[in-house]
């Protein structure tokens, strides 16, 4: 079976745009510092608001003291 002319320019043109996405990919990962996030810093100093400071399990067997 022979591919037609329309079939043949289709996949072609998913073929390019499969190159530029990775292409582009790549570029972006490289610009984007390979994955390095930059650290954000905090202003206020993080609290757990009236959460207890040991786990639940603990307090439930142990009791609290």
């Amino acid at each position: 079976m022979a591919m037609s002319v329309a079939t043949a320019v289709v996949l072609i043109l998913l073929g390019w745009a499969c190159v530029a996405a990775m292409i582009g990919t790549v570029a972006l990962v490289i610009r984007d510092g390979r994955g390095q996030i930059p650290l954000e810093p905090s202003d206020e100093s993080w609290t757990a608001g009236n959460l207890p400071s040991r786990p639940y399990a603990t307090i439930r067997l142990h009791g609290r003291r």
